[in-house]
Order: structure tokens, then C-alpha cells, then sequence
């Protein structure tokens, strides 16, 4: 399975979301959004300014990944941006490969 980060921020509506239901029931609505789609929810946690949450999450394709985001999106109470991150693995692996390239004008 591959990590996703997921940050995003809440429209007016689920902001009044949030203050009538608090934080822990949408940790629970994360876990639950994310496995439902064969995923593995990692953490959530929430910030100030123009980003308002950050999710980070095992997915196991990334149409599953996709999934997740129209779901919230097309919610209307949040816009999100999911972002593919690599583990240090990821990195070895991308380090020992030697993909050709022509810079341009060279």
C-alpha cells in the first residue's frame, strides 16, 4: 500500500460542523471513510490558517485514494488536496534506478 497525506480545509458549512460535533467524531468518520475503501487510517490532526486538517493514510490503489477525496469533496464541507509522500524505502528504490533524460536545449 502506498501513503497519501491528505490536507485540507473546511467550507462555512463544516465548520459548523465541527463546533456542534467536535473533533473525536470526525476521526471516527476518518477511520471509518478510509477503511471503507481498503485503506489504513494513520493519524488526523488540525492546524490553523489556510490548511485546516492533515490525514495521512495507507491506500491500497490509487482510485481508492481518488475515492476518498470526491467523497469529501463532493461532501461540500471541505476541499482537499491528496498528496502521494514516499518512505525512506521508496527513496533507496528511486535512487538505484537510472531512468534516461535529455535536458531541454541539450
Amino acid at each position: 500500500m502506498a501513503k497519501y497525506l491528505m490536507v485540507g480545509s473546511y467550507t462555512a458549512e463544516g465548520a459548523k460542523g465541527i463546533l456542534k460535533e467536535g473533533g473525536s467524531t470526525r476521526l471516527e468518520a476518518a477511520a471509518q471513510l478510509i477503511e471503507s475503501v481498503g485503506g489504513k487510517f494513520e493519524s488526523l490532526y488540525w492546524g490553523f490558517g489556510s490548511d485546516d486538517f492533515y490525514a495521512t493514510a495507507d491506500f491500497p490503489s490509487h482510485a481508492a485514494a481518488a475515492a476518498v477525496a470526491l467523497k469529501i469533496g463532493g461532501s461540500g464541507t471541505s476541499r482537499v488536496r491528496t498528496i502521494p509522500v514516499l518512505t525512506a524505502d521508496d527513496l533507496d528504490a528511486a535512487s538505484k534506478m537510472s531512468p534516461i533524460f535529455r535536458p531541454p536545449g541539450a
